[in-house]
């Protein structure tokens, strides 16, 4: 019994984040946008790796969540949206990408008064830093960068 106990405190301790615990990723700012997570190495390092998969529970999660109806057709439509099965990050430099294959830069803490986000996340394929709200990706993101170097970005109210 004690030493079932203490796997259970060890687990919970070396489990990175929420989104990790939870066994799912959101890949999108939409309710129900999220992807299993299969594997995840490297946490931390300059190869950090977490491997998802779409599933069809992730699929009628979405329909339910946010189209609020489960459909086939919805299922399908969501099941065919091109996402990568991977996200990567090298959290020495901060490079990082999303689901969609777009290259991210985790910029530090975000130093200005009154600052609308805590970090700086830089999107090179607009080639600025992020504005915190949902269009520009950053909760999104952020939520990403956090998975993949939970130590660069501690978990904050953010």
């Amino acid at each position: 019994m004690r030493v079932k106990s203490l796997c259970s405190i060890a687990l919970l301790v070396l489990l990175p984040s929420p989104a990790l615990a939870s066994g799912t990723l959101y890949y999108g700012s939409r309710a129900g946008m999220v992807v299993t997570v299969l594997s995840v190495s490297g946490l931390d390092t300059a190869d950090a790796v977490i491997k998802t998969k779409h599933t069809r529970a992730n699929a009628i999660e979405f329909c339910k969540e946010y189209v609020l109806k489960v459909t086939p057709q919805c299922v399908r439509e969501e099941l065919a949206k091109p996402l990568n099965d991977e996200i990567h990050a090298n959290c020495q430099t901060g490079l990082f990408t999303d689901f969609f294959g777009n290259r991210l830069q985790f910029k530090g803490e975000n130093k200005t008064a009154n600052a609308a986000t805590k970090y700086l996340i830089f999107d090179s394929a607009s080639n600025q830093i992020e504005d915190g709200s949902e269009a520009s990706g950053y909760p999104t993101n952020i939520a990403i960068f956090k998975a993949l170097c939970p130590n660069e970005a501690p978990l904050s109210d953010e």
